[in-house]
């Protein structure tokens, strides 16, 4: 059972391996993703609905209320999924500051704020 406290945030991720199937069981979860044209796609969902994030795309849920814990339970179809968090994987993992920076066309502050220095 998945749990999303009040003002939550599951972060920018993929799973390289496999689809995700996420069913909420109570209270209203925002999702969103990325497809491979660059368009976003976001959707509220609440009890009983059932989402699909496909194989290998970005995506994210966060939980806006500021009071009641949303649960949810996920599936996967893969045993194996895998899971990419994009900020860890992009700005906790060595890449240096010069490679971001160009990038994302940010100057070096940016770069190192988004870092947390």
């Amino acid at each position: 059972m998945l749990q999303y406290p009040p003002l939550t945030l599951n972060a920018l991720h993929t799973h390289p391996r496999g689809s995700e199937l996420l069913y909420i069981v109570q209270g209203v979860l925002d999702v969103g993703l990325i497809d491979s044209s660059n368009k976003l796609f976001t959707q509220t969902l609440h009890e009983g609905d059932l989402f699909v994030f496909p194989k290998g795309l970005v995506h994210f849920q966060i939980n806006w209320d500021k009071k009641q814990t949303v649960k949810a339970v996920a599936g996967f179809s893969s045993s194996n999924p895998g899971l990419i968090r994009l900020p860890a994987n992009l700005f906790k993992s060595g890449i240096s500051d010069t490679v971001l920076q160009k990038s994302f066309g940010v100057t070096a502050d940016t770069i190192k704020t988004l870092k947390g220095y």
